[in-house]
């Protein structure tokens, strides 16, 4: 293992360390600094919306904290769960009257943390609706959608929620718009390479320099399949292809289209992507609203990307295009 850090079992808190005291007007923490919040919060009269996760996916999930997007985040080991006694530090935190969102990733470990943090606020008269990522069509079929994992999608979902928030909504209509933006957002990834956590000191999995990993999600699980490595164009057009047949549009639809990289990929490829997702679209009559490239969930030093499309309305659309200024996201 070959990374800048000094003890492995002091790498996130030393990174949340780092995190914030390089943006010590935007961020802040309660008395664990595992529990990330906005440096204003509470914001009096606004819903809360709370998200948390596994470090080692920067910038996911504590990244998005920040005006127009998430209040507070709750952050476990690399590719760990946060426990429910963070969750509830953040929630208390950020509470401003209305109630708080969750939105997180469809994960074991922390639907359970979350779900039972969720049960504890309860208690503290603190009202909280729960939205599950699940946009990775690559980790179930259509029919068990229900299973599929959380990735890239959710920074659309935390987009969405932030504004309507901002703009005065009430619990129940943050939740639902949530719901709406996860409802038309689908992702699919292609790995080139593993990555290795701290802690364990090797590798996440193999793979050989000429293959590629169809479907991999962002902890290493197993894609599809596993094929010889294509040029960028075929990457890109079987990403397109799937996400499209997974939810087909009409001619005229706007889509909002993310081109993320997983953490060794240089941007410079990430554009040779979405040359070549461009050309799909529009050769398909799609509406390109925004596109978005660059690092938006990593996997460490994973090499690949993914690919994200949401489909919009006019209401979708305001709320994406609303500002939002965060750590790791400046919209204006």
């Amino acid at each position: 293992m070959k990374k800048i850090l000094n003890q492995p079992k002091d790498f996130v808190p030393e990174m949340l360390d780092g995190l914030i005291k390089a943006y010590p007007t935007q961020l802040a923490y309660t008395e664990d600094i595992h529990c990330i919040v906005r440096a204003d919060s509470p914001v009096k009269g606004k819903v809360g919306l709370a998200t948390g996760g596994g470090s080692g996916h920067l910038p996911v999930f504590l990244g998005y904290v920040g005006k127009g997007m998430l209040d507070g985040c709750s952050v476990g080991d690399v590719f760990s769960s946060p426990s429910a006694e963070q969750m509830l530090a953040v929630t208390k935190r950020i509470d401003g009257g209305k109630g708080v969102v969750y939105i997180y990733g469809n994960y074991g470990g922390d639907v359970m943390n979350f779900d039972m943090a969720a049960e504890l606020a309860d208690m503290e008269g603190i009202q909280v609706k729960t939205v599950l990522v699940k946009d990775d069509v690559a980790s179930a079929p259509p029919a068990e959608a229900g299973r599929r994992r959380g990735v890239a999608g959710m920074v659309f979902a935390f987009k969405v929620a932030g504004a309507k928030a901002d703009k005065g909504g009430s619990l129940d209509e943050v939740a639902a718009a949530a719901e709406k933006a996860l409802a038309n957002i689908r992702t699919m990834g292609v790995a080139l390479s593993p990555c290795t956590v701290p802690l364990a000191g090797k590798p996440t999995f193999t793979i050989g320099d000429d293959e590629m990993e169809i479907g991999m999600g962002i902890h290493g699980e197993p894609g599809m399949k596993r094929e010889k490595l294509q040029t960028a164009d075929q990457i890109a057009e079987r990403m397109t292809l799937a996400i499209l047949e997974d939810l087909p549009q009409k001619q005229g639809t706007r889509v909002a289209v993310m081109v993320n990289g997983l953490g060794a990929t240089p941007p410079e490829e990430l554009y040779v992507i979405y040359r070549k997702v461009d050309e799909i679209l529009k050769g398909k009559g799609l509406v390109i609203h925004r596109a978005y490239v660059g690092e938006f969930a990593t996997s460490m030093e994973m090499a690949g990307a993914s690919l994200t499309f949401m489909y919009l309305d006019d209401e979708l659309a305001e709320l994406l295009d609303a500002p939002a200024h965060t750590p790791f996201f400046k919209q204006f």
